[in-house]
């Protein structure tokens, strides 16, 4: 690798000097982040305690407002896109600038997006609750919602690809690479997916029926988790584990054909969701096929993230933000494993509308993205408010341990739940009729439920404790006087 890449994948700064970097929108996403995160992880714990005890829906008193149905999408809402997105803005923002050694493209549209997306995200606070949804997983959001979002979207690919554009190095590194994917594939997830007829401000009627709305909606749903929640956390990944270890990334070919490999493939998995349904056996083979060749990229990806410690092991005992990074790669490599695994037709009969597949996902989604984040924001934070640490490592040390313990309670109860689920609703009796109700299958769940809401509980005690030393850094830093504008360092032309 040249000296110029590397400068790039580090974000080398040196003593000659020319502009500074935009970071106030960084500063801001950074922020709301974890705003987000503790509100919707919050709401998490609250429909865990829900299925624990029914009587909490509210329902009864007539505030529908509270139920399970309502708070539910709400959930998934707040943490994918609200704390999920806002991470990833402002780690794009943050590492596209570095990289490239330049500023961002139109600064005022990226100051745009900040707050086009805050609206998104408080106009589905308001919506979802009020039971007014597209009633699509992960798309619940109606039609001028849709609208705002698409706004904002391309107002994100301007910026950031104008970013590239204007970049003072020939050189783009691979977790640009990884951004630009997730940028592109989400737009055109979103737009396809959300093809409506209006019929009111409030409602549409959505452009697919029957099993083609079913094959449009699993090819969207799954490479949202694809795309948003795996492409873009691999850009933060192939950025932030190289500088926090102060290491290169293990083997830049191997990113890059992990890149290509994993962009390829994951486009024509999301059949898998729809085993045993009516959609054509043909389909529902090859996004079986595809999912199991997913396991090749997405391992491969996740060895060379965590072999960019070779020769710097010693460096996870006293570096809490280093094992939040590293450790968040072991729940990928998990994840990525038993997807492909419960893709299988044969063990798909077992896992299909159990818990298993709610730990299947919380596994990814607390453990991969939840984790990558809250290393990633541990990273910036300081740096943006002009602070050479966060306020407590002590406190970092903390969360990171209880997310992790919250983390493996909570899969593993999920984990024997949709086990103990599969087998009662497949068991026969002698004369061939069911040996199990459904009544007795829930019942025999509901330790389980309890065990879930106590690792959820620490999950989310967990991001409290962050969001208190995020204030205390940032307190800390404004009470320091302005915050610090970082200097871009300067190409020498024989590199520009």
């Amino acid at each position: 690798m040249s000296a110029i890449t590397a400068d790039a994948q580090m974000g080398s700064v040196s003593d000659a000097r020319q502009g500074v970097y935009e970071d106030k929108v960084i500063r801001q996403f950074s922020v709301m982040a974890v705003v987000w995160g503790v509100v919707g992880m919050l709401v998490g714990v609250v429909i865990a305690a829900q299925m624990l005890w029914p009587a909490l829906n509210l329902g009864q008193f007539g505030l529908e407002w509270f139920s399970f149905g309502r708070l539910r999408p709400l959930h998934t809402n707040a943490v994918i896109f609200a704390f999920g997105g806002c991470v990833l803005f402002a780690t794009s923002y943050y590492v596209v600038q570095r990289t490239c050694q330049t500023k961002l493209f139109l600064p005022q549209l990226a100051a745009f997006t900040f707050w086009g997306w805050q609206l998104v995200i408080v106009l589905a606070a308001i919506t979802l609750p009020l039971g007014l949804t597209s009633g699509q997983e992960y798309a619940e959001l109606i039609w001028p919602i849709d609208i705002l979002i698409t706004a904002v979207w391309v107002s994100y690919a301007i910026v950031f690809f104008g970013t590239l554009a204007t970049r003072k190095i020939n050189h783009i590194y691979v977790a640009n690479w990884f951004f630009g994917a997730f940028i592109l594939a989400v737009a055109l997830l979103h737009v396809v997916n959300s093809l409506a007829v209006p019929t009111g401000l409030l409602h549409a009627y959505s452009l697919y029926s029957g099993v083609q709305s079913a094959m449009i909606q699993w090819w969207y749903g799954h490479n949202a988790v694809g795309f948003f929640l795996t492409a873009g956390f691999l850009g933060i990944m192939y950025y932030f584990i190289p500088k926090q270890a102060e290491r290169p990334i293990y083997s830049y070919r191997l990113s890059i054909v992990h890149f290509w490999a994993l962009i390829f493939t994951y486009m024509w998995a999301g059949p898998h969701h729809l085993h045993y349904t009516a959609l054509p056996d043909w389909t529902q083979s090859i996004g079986m096929v595809f999912s199991l060749i997913l396991l090749a990229p997405s391992w491969g990806g996740m060895i060379n993230g965590i072999m960019t410690l070779s020769g710097a092991w010693h460096k996870l005992r006293d570096d809490p933000i280093l094992r939040f990074l590293i450790v968040s790669l072991s729940f990928y490599g998990m994840s990525t494993f038993e997807g492909p695994m419960m893709s299988i037709k044969t063990v798909n009969a077992l896992s299909h509308y159990t818990d298993w597949t709610i730990g299947h996902v919380h596994s990814g989604a607390l453990g991969w993205v939840g984790l990558i984040s809250m290393g990633a924001l541990y990273f910036l934070i300081p740096r943006l408010f002009g602070r050479k640490q966060m306020y407590s490592i002590n406190a970092i040390e903390l969360h990171f341990w209880i997310a992790c313990i919250g983390i493996v309670i909570y899969i593993a109860s999920m984990w024997i739940a949709g086990v103990t689920q599969g087998l009662m609703w497949r068991a026969l009796a002698d004369d061939g009729t069911l040996a199990f109700t459904f009544s007795e299958s829930v019942r025999a769940s509901y330790p389980f439920y309890a065990i879930r809401l106590i690792g959820g509980t620490m999950y989310f005690a967990g991001m409290c404790i962050m969001a208190w030393n995020v204030w205390m850094t940032v307190r800390a830093g404004l009470r320091a006087g302005p915050v610090p504008q970082i200097k871009i360092p300067a190409v020498s032309p024989a590199h520009a």
